[in-house]
């Protein structure tokens, strides 16, 4: 096509003056040729940073301006809806240009020099111009102000598409037909960023400085809610302080004071029956206040959820609110009472541990490859901590379960697992449960994950 357009060029500009239909000297056809190549040239540098303007800036973006009402936005968004028309506004145009440069270039030369020569000259001529002038220094210009540049260019790249729309039309159509039968996707780009893109983001912006680590730590968390169920934050069962409903008033204002805790549940017969929640607040008003002195403890009992443990912590924290609740109770597929989620458990899924005056850290490093783990931290922690990938399995989520799994029969202080290149000692063990292990990163991935028994020398 562009030797074709050269020749034609070159016929029209050597037989013209000949019939004297030119009426211009040669150096006038120069400089007027000359004139419309820099012309093309312009339009040239245009079209190739329109393209990476639009196509680098986000969706999201386009309809942040578009909310805020700048302007040439609405133009903007109606060029991005279809990126597939858009690209080939941008290529049709492009090739037009450059290949009138080649063509026009080799008829001017052709008054100088033979016409073999004048196409070799043209084309590493023109060739040069283009990639310094129509597609490096504008493509540059594109990437350090995408923004701003596709705002500026969008409302003359809406008019192109408008001049050029019969070899749009054509070429998209065409585009559209080879796809369809190479089985390629007629769509160029998804609307928005995937979940897996903003978190590489979010670690690209930590490792630039932009995210503090508390801060990207946070956001990771906040992926991680929606797959969080109400067993792995829950207070398993052997934690709970709960009172009997025959309690007194007084003793249940002890139970709380002695555990540290506002509320907490009382039960009819044993912890699988669950009547609900007492606050603390409740219990010293009508026990100090209150007109009448046969106030019973069921008197005060505010009733509660039971959930599965298999239930979404977003889902629940949902309901909670909705029923402006602060403890539920968790139960298995029996509806045994497994533990209980307070909205304390939930919230710190998302802001980190929230430690009382006296509550130790749930994970201490004790140097970069070594930390100090309570047993029922979860595993995922520890692997984000730690940069290692502990596996979590179907019947346990925290680190003193996959040592009790590793090992398959209880522990004891002093004994060690070795799995994967780490090494986990069982630091502290009351009565049969794992209260805190350090794991160490050996770098030895050799380990068969066997069970070693070695006590405390």
């Amino acid at each position: 096509m562009g030797t074709l357009a050269s020749n034609a060029a070159l016929v029209v500009l050597q037989a013209a003056p000949d019939a004297g239909e030119l009426p211009f000297s040669d150096t006038t056809v120069a400089l007027l040729g000359s004139a419309v190549i820099l012309l093309l040239l312009a339009l040239s540098g245009f079209f190739s940073s329109s393209e990476i303007a639009m196509f680098s800036l986000p969706a999201h973006r386009v309809d942040a301006l578009v909310a805020d009402n700048i302007p040439h936005a609405e133009t903007l968004k109606e060029l991005k809806d279809d990126p597939h028309r858009l690209l080939v506004t941008i290529l049709v145009g492009n090739n037009i240009v450059n290949i009138a440069m080649s063509s026009i270039a080799t008829g001017l030369l052709s008054y100088y020099v033979s016409q073999s020569m004048a196409v070799l000259i043209a084309t590493f001529g023109i060739t040069a111009l283009v990639l310094l002038f129509g597609e490096s220094a504008p493509k540059s210009y594109a990437v350090e102000n995408t923004e701003s540049w596709a705002l500026r260019i969008s409302r003359p790249l809406k008019l192109s598409e408008y001049l050029l729309l019969p070899l749009i039309v054509t070429f998209d159509y065409l585009t559209r037909q080879v796809n369809r039968i190479t089985g390629g996707r007629a769509e160029i780009e998804s609307t928005y960023v995937t979940r897996e893109e903003i978190r590489d983001i979010i670690e690209t912006g930590e490792r630039a400085g932009v995210l503090e680590e508390d801060e990207r730590e946070m956001l990771q968390r906040i992926f991680r809610f929606t797959n969080t169920i109400a067993k792995e934050v829950m207070t398993p069962r052997l934690d709970m302080e709960a009172v009997p409903k025959d309690a007194t008033i007084e003793e249940a204002i002890q139970t709380c004071v002695q555990s540290g805790h506002a509320r907490v549940p009382v039960y009819e017969g044993s912890l699988d029956n669950v009547l609900g929640v007492v606050h603390i607040s409740d219990l010293v008003r009508d026990d100090t206040y209150g007109e009448a002195s046969d106030i019973e403890l069921e008197d005060v009992i505010e009733e509660t959820l039971h959930v599965p443990e298999s239930k979404n912590i977003d889902e629940l924290l949902a309901e909670m609110r909705e029923n402006r609740l602060h403890m539920v109770i968790v139960i298995d597929e029996f509806g045994t009472t497994e533990g209980l989620v307070t909205m304390e458990d939930i919230t710190e899924e998302i802001v980190g541990e929230i430690l009382q005056a006296d509550e130790e850290e749930p994970i201490e490093f004790v140097s970069d490859n070594e930390i100090l783990v309570k047993g029922e931290v979860n595993i995922d922690e520890v692997n984000e901590k730690l940069d290692v990938a502990i596996p979590e399995g179907e019947e346990f989520e925290t680190i003193a379960g996959f040592i009790f799994n590793r090992a398959g029969r209880l522990v004891e202080e002093g004994e060690r697992i070795e799995y994967e290149g780490l090494e986990i000692r069982v630091e502290r063990v009351e009565n049969t449960r794992i209260m805190k292990a350090r794991i160490t990163k050996t770098d030895n991935r050799e380990g068969d994950g066997e069970h070693e028994a070695a006590g405390d020398e």
